[in-house]
């Protein structure tokens, strides 16, 4: 097989338990340069223990990873090229961000004469320019995401694997971040990132996959997935000025509404429902059934329908090609 037909990343079968816990199960996955692949699922599902699988972190208890070919776990010349981005913010506080990177580029194994172009070459691609000289725990949040992110890039990593690379962060840092997201993926890296933030991951994907329990619910190419959604019915949800007694959550449910993200005053009734009428129309009819809705909020389905929707059709696997 050429090199360029090799997968980025192949996982094939691999399973893995914690404290005799099972975390995944016999999960499949393939990943090709230049593609971001988001993966999403609540917590628990699995997303960290395969992300650290792909970053040598950890071994399978059975199937196997491998990054170009290479098993990540076993072999360092594989893991070298590998970019493995925390949830936690991974540096020293009392450093500035050159010595910081400096560090990092000395425990990646990188010679005397590599390192200062390294480090330049990442704070660079990072956009760190202004902040270099200054220390780590005197930076903002979301500037301290963009210097984790730049540790991960000194060996020049062809796969870059990233858990909640924006969490926490304001949306000017969101912004700042997705950007050096993108201009990697445009240099040829594949990338890998855990979210919980469908809209982060429907700007930055190519590819999903829905994780659950272990296992993969759904995957494919976001835009194949995202299509029949296209002629979809909107979505209304209500928002209530607060918790609805019996009578007011029996007419919510009657309307098609299911309480949302385990808060009572947000409730949403999936695509096709809410009795076809329109945003104006339901409040009138709920206000007259008793509840108490504020407003009623109508989008169209997105990713968040399909997540929603994986993950109540149960443990089976759907793939789009």
């Amino acid at each position: 097989m050429r090199t360029e037909d090799t997968p980025l990343a192949a996982v094939e079968g691999a399973a893995f338990a914690y404290r005799g816990r099972a975390a995944l199960h016999r999960l499949d996955l393939t990943l090709v340069r230049g593609t971001t692949l988001a993966l999403l699922g609540p917590n628990g599902a699995g997303k960290t223990s395969l992300i650290r699988l792909l970053a040598g972190r950890l071994r399978p208890d059975a199937g196997s990873v491998r990054v170009l070919g290479g098993d990540p776990h076993a072999d360092r010349a594989t893991r070298r090229k590998i970019g493995f981005v925390p949830q936690e913010i991974a540096l020293y506080p009392r450093l500035t961000v050159a010595e910081n990177l400096d560090v990092f580029a000395r425990l990646a194994g990188l010679k005397r004469d590599e390192r200062c172009g390294a480090v330049a070459a990442a704070i660079g691609r990072c956009a760190l320019l202004e902040v270099a000289g200054r220390v780590v725990a005197t930076l903002s949040g979301g500037y301290q995401r963009r210097v984790n992110i730049a540790a991960s890039l000194l060996a020049s990593p062809d796969l870059i694997l990233l858990d909640e690379p924006t969490q926490g962060v304001d949306l000017e840092a969101r912004a700042a971040i997705h950007a050096v997201l993108a201009g990697l993926r445009a240099a040829g890296a594949g990338l890998v990132v855990s979210t919980h933030d469908f809209s982060e991951a429907e700007r930055l994907a190519d590819r999903v996959a829905i994780l659950a329990d272990g296992r993969i619910r759904l995957t494919g190419p976001l835009a194949a997935l995202m299509r029949p959604l296209e002629a979809a019915p909107p979505e209304h949800e209500a928002v209530l000025e607060g918790a609805p007694d019996a009578a007011a959550e029996a007419a919510l449910r009657r309307s098609g509404f299911a309480p949302l993200r385990g808060d009572a005053r947000f409730w949403r009734a999936d695509h096709g429902a809410a009795g076809g009428l329109d945003g104006a129309a339901l409040l009138v009819a709920l206000r007259a059934n008793g509840v108490p809705a504020a407003e009623i909020r109508v989008r169209r389905p997105g990713l968040e329908t399909l997540y929603r929707d994986a993950l109540a059709e149960g443990p089976s696997l759907e793939t789009a090609a």
